[in-house]
């Protein structure tokens, strides 16, 4: 790196409170540990989902900037798909245009698709191409209508959480992936460059539709056959019944959890795209605490990492005890 790029950026050797440097032999004992987990990843696709409110903390926003950098200097290829629910909120009711939710999806009629598009291919994915760049990565910005990357069908029926029966819905332009064609990431990631892309996608008739991050990121990975998913949510993980953090889950412990009810709520959706992931080829998906600085860099290079990661029977992804 220039020394213009590493104007701004935390010393590497200094302590994590501030107070002074890191002594050799802790430093020694980081790389020691690190060093297994970068060979495991080398050369390898990560894809990450930035979302929650560690997009609106700058102090955030600028950690996890470093670690994809930091990733990518690594020699391992970070693929970033981001959200901005809590952006896109923001322009409807300074626009005064009233949003609602069925199932967690935003009803999307057209005017709201333009803002969706216009929030998220427009500001949001740039000011994280922007801040990746400033920590001396070389980021650029896409959604999934580049190189016909995404295909979506609109969403017609959900399945109703109480019977879990499918019925017939009316939410508008948005869209579940039919069809993806990893060409121009393939491309960028193949280069010095890092894809940061923006949930968008088309229909077979042209019409712009909004992509799910957590559903367009998935998608993504699985066609990828990543190493890795990466999850950056708003909570520690997965709980136990008594709210201690379960590290790691075989796909048939998931299942186990959903069933005797451990897992409920919003989370049933979250591990049951897990599952798909996994066995969509993905070793692993993780799903980490946005909120805790570094997470991705805690996640993929720390002995037990810092969410709870979601894998096959025997995978080389299971935490290690």
């Amino acid at each position: 790196m220039s020394a213009n790029q590493d104007q701004g950026k935390a010393d590497p050797h200094m302590a994590e409170n501030g107070n002074g440097p890191i002594s050799a032999h802790v430093q020694a004992r980081i790389l020691a540990e690190a060093l297994p987990h970068l060979i495991r990843y080398d050369e390898q696709t990560v894809v990450i989902k930035f979302g929650g409110n560690a997009m609106g903390d700058q102090a955030l926003a600028d950690a996890f900037a470093q670690d994809i950098v930091y990733l990518k200097l690594s020699g391992i290829n970070p693929v970033v798909v981001h959200g901005g629910g809590p952006q896109i909120g923001d322009m409807l009711k300074k626009l005064q245009i009233k949003s609602e939710f069925v199932q967690g999806l935003r009803v999307t009629d057209k005017p709201t698709v333009d803002i969706v598009e216009m929030v998220l291919a427009g500001g949001i994915n740039k000011e994280i191409v922007s801040a990746i760049n400033r920590q001396g990565g070389k980021a650029v910005g896409i959604s999934g209508k580049d190189a016909n990357l995404m295909r979506a069908k609109r969403i017609t029926h959900l399945a109703d959480p109480e019977s879990n029966l499918m019925r017939a819905v009316d939410i508008g332009y948005v869209g579940d992936p039919e069809e993806v064609n990893t060409y121009i990431v393939d491309m960028i990631s193949k280069s010095d460059l890092i894809p940061v892309i923006a949930p968008i996608a088309f229909d077979r008739d042209g019409q712009t539709l909004n992509v799910n991050a957590d559903t367009f990121a998935s998608a993504l990975a699985s066609k990828m056959k990543a190493k890795r998913l990466l999850l950056l949510t708003d909570v520690a993980g997965v709980l136990d019944k008594d709210k201690n953090l379960i590290s790691s889950l075989t796909v048939q412990q998931a299942r186990k959890l959903i069933r005797d009810g451990t897992i409920t709520g919003g989370m049933i959706p979250k591990i049951e795209g897990c599952i798909e992931v996994v066995e969509a080829g993905v070793e692993g998906v993780a799903i980490i605490d946005g909120r805790v600085p570094h997470c991705v860099l805690l996640e993929l290079f720390t002995q037990h990492g810092v969410g709870t990661l979601v894998g096959s029977e025997g995978a080389e992804g299971q935490r290690r005890t």
